[in-house]
């Protein structure tokens, strides 16, 4: 059963959602406690799930791409914007995608600004922290991640759910850093820049979260038909194979 959205969330449905932590803020900022309990009811569904026996071929996925102030979300920095897009199989559904710009309350370095096009006064504009991650994890759902070089942005991730619900990320993640590893071990880069040009992906409006969510969005589309042609048709057997890079 899908959990209940933070506008449709009384007290007790608060407790029943997320416990007594979300109830009792809803004492004091109801709107941030409906959202807190969104996210942690969404957290125990999520874990209540065994995905290792869906197929590849059929697999429902979000691809997702966070930009950061830095590279440290325990030393002040802060996600600035999310993006991502919705695949099944090998099918990246062009018509289903989640961005938001994201209000960091600081300022964001220069070198950011240029590299992301994103500056103070957009920034300024985007969403608070915790709406942005209740409507994220209601854009996911269930269904499985996918991110390039997805250590920065899990970390980012768990860092701002546990800051704003005290819950962590359960959802089983893919990482098509990993897969390049696995499919190329003899390449002398994996980055995502790298293996657009290895596998002709036009690369466009690079370091923006949405842009790089499609562009490896494709990416995946590619490795799955490597991947298949393996033998490997199933995301238990995909883990057991990049368990040895993990």
């Amino acid at each position: 059963m899908k959990p209940v959205r933070p506008e449709n969330a009384g007290i007790w449905h608060l407790y029943k959602q997320g416990g007594i932590t979300p109830a009792v803020t809803s004492l004091f900022n109801p709107g941030s406690a409906q959202h807190m309990a969104y996210i942690r009811s969404m957290m125990k569904e999520q874990r209540k799930q065994s995905l290792y026996e869906i197929g590849l071929e059929e697999m429902e996925a979000v691809v997702f791409d966070l930009e950061t102030t830095g590279f440290s979300p325990y030393n002040g920095d802060e996600i600035i914007s999310i993006g991502a897009i919705a695949v099944v199989g090998e099918k990246v559904l062009e018509s289903e995608t989640f961005y938001t710009p994201v209000n960091p309350k600081r300022r964001i370095p220069e070198v950011v600004a240029e590299l992301t096009g994103i500056t103070d006064e957009e920034a300024a504009q985007g969403q608070e922290l915790l709406p942005a991650l209740s409507d994220f994890m209601d854009f996911i759902n269930r269904r499985i991640l996918l991110a390039h070089g997805s250590g920065h942005d899990k970390h980012f991730l768990n860092a701002a759910l546990w800051k704003t619900s005290k819950t962590s990320l359960n959802h089983r993640l893919l990482d098509t850093m990993m897969i390049a590893k696995w499919l190329n071990p003899h390449s002398r880069s994996l980055s995502l820049d790298a293996l657009l040009e290895y596998y002709d992906i036009a690369c466009v409006n690079r370091h923006h979260a949405l842009a790089d969510s499609r562009m490896t969005a494709k990416l995946w589309s590619r490795q799955l038909n490597e991947i298949l042609a393996r033998g490997v048709y199933t995301l238990g057997d995909l883990y057991s194979r990049l368990s040895v890079y993990g």
